[in-house]
Parts: C-alpha cells; sequence; structure tokens
C-alpha cells in the first residue's frame, strides 16, 4: 500500500509529503496519555506507507508535551522521514494565551529545540494564533531573525485570515498555513484562505477534517468522550447540539456506504478535493486507523460525488460554534 503524496508551499516547496498528515494532540493533551509505543506504531503505520523520498508531516498541536512526543518518535524511527510542525500555545488560569511578541516566540523556539535534544531540526513553526495586540509582522519577523540563526526551516500561519496570511507573505514566504476545515467546519474566511494560499503558493494543513471525531458517527453524547477530554466544553459537543448536528453524519454516512469507504474516509477525502495544496490533519493513536486516514487521500471523488456531498454541506444547520471563544479566530 503507497499513499498519493503532494508538496508544501513556499521555502518549502521541494519538500514532498503524504496527502494525508498526521495530528498529535489527542496523543498528548488529555487526562491519560497514550502510551508511547502506541504512538510510535499508529506514527510509524503511515510513514512506512509513503513512497520513496516522501516525508509524513507530523503536527505537534499546542501542547508542550507535543514536543517531547515528537523527539522520541524521531528518535525512535532514526528521524529519516519525519517533518513537523510546532504551535505556540500556553494555558493560565483555564484562558488561552498566545505568545507572539518576539521575545515569546524565540522563548518558545529555543524551548523546542531543547527538547528535541539534537536529533532533528526544527522543521516548520507557527504561532497558534494572531494576538491583534501584537501587529502580525513583528511575529513573523521575529521568525525570520530565527531562522537566519538557523533554529528553524521554515515559517507557518495559523488559524489567520486570508488578509493576514497575504501579510505575513510579504515579509517572508509562508511553507505552510493551518486552518480548520471539514464537512461541518466549512467557513467563509476559510474559504478564501484556501484560495489565497493556492495562489500564493502556500500549502492548507487542514486541521480537525473529521470534525473532532464527531464525522466518523463514534460521538453520539457527551459521554462518548472520555471524562477531561477538552472537546466536552466545546458548543458543538453539547447534548442538544449533538443530537441536532448528528444529521449531517447520517448524511454523509449514506454517501461513504454506496462509494464503499467509512464515513472518516469520505470527510478527508472531502477536504482533500479543495486542492492539491490542501492537506488533511487528522489524529490518530492506532497504526489501523493510521492506515484507514492515509487511505483517505487516495479516495477518488467523481463530480457527482463532490455535488451531492456539497449539498449535504450547503442545507445542514450546524448548532454550535467551533471554540467557546471567538476572539482570536480567523486572526
Amino acid at each position: 500500500m503507497t499513499f498519493v503524496t503532494t508538496s508544501l508551499g513556499g521555502t518549502a516547496s521541494d519538500i514532498t509529503v503524504g496527502k494525508v498528515a498526521h495530528g498529535l494532540m489527542l496523543m498528548t493533551w488529555r487526562t491519560e496519555p497514550v502510551p508511547d509505543e502506541q504512538c510510535f506504531e499508529a506514527i510509524k503505520a503511515g510513514v512506512d506507507a509513503l513512497p520513496p523520498g516522501a516525508k509524513m508531516f507530523i503536527n505537534g498541536g499546542r501542547s508542550r508535551a507535543s514536543d517531547i512526543q515528537i523527539w522520541r518518535t524521531e528518535t525512535w524511527l532514526k528521524g529519516t522521514r519525519l517533518l513537523a510542525s510546532f504551535t505556540l500555545l500556553h494555558h493560565a488560569k483555564e484562558l488561552l494565551i498566545w505568545i507572539t511578541r518576539p521575545a515569546g516566540v524565540r522563548r518558545s523556539v529555543e524551548l523546542i529545540n531543547e527538547k528535541l535534544r539534537g536529533t532533528k531540526r526544527l522543521d516548520l513553526y507557527e504561532c497558534a494564533r494572531i494576538d491583534p495586540k501584537v501587529p502580525l509582522e513583528e511575529s513573523i519577523r521575529a521568525l525570520v531573525e530565527l531562522k537566519k540563526e538557523g533554529k528553524l526551516d521554515h515559517i507557518g500561519m495559523s488559524e489567520c485570515s486570508a488578509d493576514s496570511l497575504r501579510r505575513g507573505n510579504a515579509i517572508h514566504p509562508i511553507a505552510a498555513v493551518e486552518i480548520e476545515v471539514s464537512p461541518w467546519s466549512y467557513e467563509e474566511e476559510g474559504k478564501k484562505v484556501i484560495a489565497t494560499a493556492e495562489e500564493l503558493g502556500i500549502a492548507v494543513i487542514a486541521y480537525s477534517p473529521l470534525g473532532r471525531g464527531f464525522l466518523t458517527g463514534q460521538i453520539k453524547r457527551p459521554e462518548d468522550l472520555p471524562e477531561g477530554d477538552f472537546r466536552r466544553t466545546l458548543p458543538r459537543f453539547q447534548e442538544d447540539n449533538i443530537k441536532h448536528n448528528f444529521a449531517i453524519v447520517d448524511a454523509l454516512t449514506a454517501i461513504a456506504e454506496r462509494k464503499n469507504v467509512t464515513s472518516a474516509q469520505l470527510s478527508i477525502a472531502w477536504v482533500g478535493s479543495l486542492g492539491k495544496h490542501v492537506i488533511p490533519l487528522p489524529g490518530s493513536s492506532h497504526p489501523k486507523r493510521t492506515l484507514e486516514n492515509c487511505a483517505g487521500g487516495d479516495v477518488g471523488l467523481s463530480t457527482e460525488d463532490l455535488a451531492e456531498i456539497n449539498s449535504v454541506i450547503d442545507s445542514a444547520e450546524i448548532r454550535g460554534t467551533r471554540y467557546a471563544h471567538k476572539a482570536l479566530l480567523w486572526g
């Protein structure tokens, strides 16, 4: 089994990666982290299925534990076929605080490099959000300086608007932009970011292509999520909203069954169909699920399939916002 590939953008346009990336956040950002050996096997399954010369794009998520996880994985796999992205996020008093000031970015980059212990370079770095109190240009210039110092290879952006992406790219070529994209999260600004990224030659890392697991059909009530799972705090995962929103799951499942693929593969295939530069970023902590997700990048969708899926998406009335807070979305 060999999976389809694509490339990143900007200064990383010569790097070939699997069409489907691998997210680590739910391996580490949970009450009981997944055992290392299980994580390694889940990642290795995808790496081994890539053709020679291609790398697995791994996103470190928004957890300091993910930095360590990437180092451990790199060491275990001998570091030959991983390309890792790191994001910056801190938690304090239950509030999300994004440190995008130059000094904060430098501290984060240096800490990540320290955790990697020389086993690999910091491949691609992105601030998790755009802080309205800090000019975007300052944050990007700080990353450019760190790149000149040899502390990272490529620069990315995350949860930004199309206008912000254009501004950031004017300072330095952006290799990838990370935004949420799935059949139940396909917002107007997201469409603009995807179009702008294509115009500028930037890869789109589409996180949560499975709606944080909801579109697989396995989450029918809040109790289906582990205790302490952050999804329990999200508006879309409140009981009444889950019941209402399950209509889109039923509709997509019916299409998937007719195509003899899983609901997860259908969602991943649809996200990937938004452009050669769009790379779905699901997460997995099981080898079988990793291979299932990667196979989603190989699922072909006909014009009729896309029309039917788009009709489902356009007619769906999704209840509940993506996050409980909205202030720093589409920065």
